[in-house]
């Protein structure tokens, strides 16, 4: 089964003093799990959803990494009741590179007496020790849950429509000031020639940059009638690249482009005129 066909689709025990804050767990796992979290934000105004999944496990798949698709969705499949005891028994492989995990409702089921989800993370690692990438697929608030004051830098999706657009500040706003992710990145889909795309991406960081204080730090543009077989875009390839480094925010190698940081940076500091107020 291709993910574009579904909705929308770590730690031993020491000896040493208790954890400051309930986030020192996660930071250890970012740092020493072999397993790589890329959390995106679930978009239920963008119309394929299911092909910008399907190119993210394409572009990590060209670097010899096994994706599993944890999809905890707004409108993902609702996760099986065997899920909270045998997650492992619920994870589908799809392919030599993808596994799927139906999961929306399941994270919640994990939550501690601070509110956080994080050890969820470990479960789902525990599930598939198999998998290189892991794409936390949720909504804005579900992650934040999960990735509160971590490493993590979230990947929001949209689409060249308002409501998509909206609704991916929104969750930007939300991680920014609930969860203190204040890096993102963007993923677009739109058709190659759409003349709103890179206004949007302008936009979309002008607002986080004026309003939250937060990076918009690069954007992939992604044709929704992109066929399965085709190889990734030279962007995506790029930002699968440095999403795999061992620190998110490092990059090496890295060739801005008029459709990426350069035209983000004109847009924080030169197009706050023409934003839109979405806060």
């Amino acid at each position: 089964m291709n993910p574009q066909d579904r909705t929308t689709t770590m730690t031993g025990l020491h000896s040493r003093p208790a954890p400051l804050d309930q986030a020192d767990g996660l930071r250890r796992l970012f740092a020493h799990a072999r397993v790589r979290f890329v959390p995106v934000a679930s978009n239920p105004h963008v119309a394929f959803g299911g092909v910008l999944l399907e190119r993210l496990c394409a572009a990590f798949g060209e670097h010899g990494k096994h994706t599993l698709v944890v999809d905890a969705g707004e409108r993902s499949p609702a996760h099986a009741e065997m899920a909270t005891m045998e997650m492992s028994e619920c994870v589908e492989r799809l392919s030599d590179q993808v596994s799927y995990l139906a999961a929306r409702g399941l994270p919640i089921k994990f939550v501690d007496t601070h509110g956080s989800t994080a050890s969820f993370l470990q479960a789902v690692a525990d599930a598939a020790p198999f998998a290189d990438v892991v794409l936390i697929h949720a909504s804005a608030g579900e992650l934040c849950r999960m990735f509160a004051k971590s490493e993590a830098r979230p990947l929001l999706l949209a689409d060249d429509r308002p409501a998509s657009v909206t609704h991916a500040y929104a969750a930007m706003k939300l991680m920014t000031q609930r969860a203190g992710l204040i890096v993102h990145d963007l993923m677009l889909s739109a058709a190659p020639n759409s003349p709103r795309a890179e206004r949007i991406a302008m936009q979309i960081a002008t607002c986080a940059d004026d309003f939250l204080g937060a990076v918009l730090r690069d954007w992939v543009q992604i044709d929704p009638a992109t066929d399965a077989r085709e190889p990734p875009t030279p962007a995506l390839r790029r930002w699968a690249r440095e999403t795999l480094l061992p620190h998110f925010g490092t990059a090496i190698d890295y060739m801005p482009s008029a459709a990426s940081t350069t035209a983000l940076t004109a847009a924080a500091y030169g197009a706050r005129a023409n934003a839109p107020a979405m806060n």
